[in-house]
């Protein structure tokens, strides 16, 4: 593993345990250059389907542009960093369950939806003005009128 911090390939492993969901190993690392500590973490890579674009290009899954989305729609918002983590693996494991060899983004964008809808619903408007492509406040007023009303 590089160190982040001057580069060493030489480091030691100085703590290792599993995730909450045993879904990943967390690994502290101790550079024996420079004396750095850092994290990381080791989780099985798993086939995931292509996700199919609203524009017809295809790419590989990428959680991070999930957690980007959602970081983005829970800033300045009560949610923390483990729900957060929570929602991207509910949304992980779905995708990877998908039967298919290819996801449309659609699909994948619905799941996050719907569990940012359960907990906190500024964030869900928020993610929905960009997914759904609101284009004026009215659009913004209808989402917020019919998740008002579902609750």
């Amino acid at each position: 593993m590089k160190c982040p911090f001057c580069g060493s390939l030489r480091d030691k492993v100085t703590d290792s345990r599993s995730t909450k969901e045993d879904t990943e190993i967390r690994r502290r690392r101790e550079c024996e250059d420079c004396g750095g500590r850092y994290t990381t973490y080791e989780r099985i890579e798993e086939v995931m389907p292509i996700v199919k674009k609203k524009n017809g290009e295809r790419e590989p899954f990428d959680r991070n542009k999930i957690k980007k989305g959602i970081l983005i729609s829970c800033q300045k918002r009560p949610v923390s960093a483990e729900v957060i983590d929570q929602i991207i693996e509910k949304v992980e494991k779905a995708v990877q369950s998908y039967e298919k060899k290819e996801i449309d983004s659609s699909v994948i964008g619905n799941l996050v939806m719907q569990q940012l809808k359960t907990v906190d619903k500024v964030a869900f408007i928020r993610f929905a003005s960009v997914y759904k492509e609101f284009r004026d406040a009215l659009d913004f007023i209808e989402e917020a009128k019919e998740v008002h009303t579902k609750d």
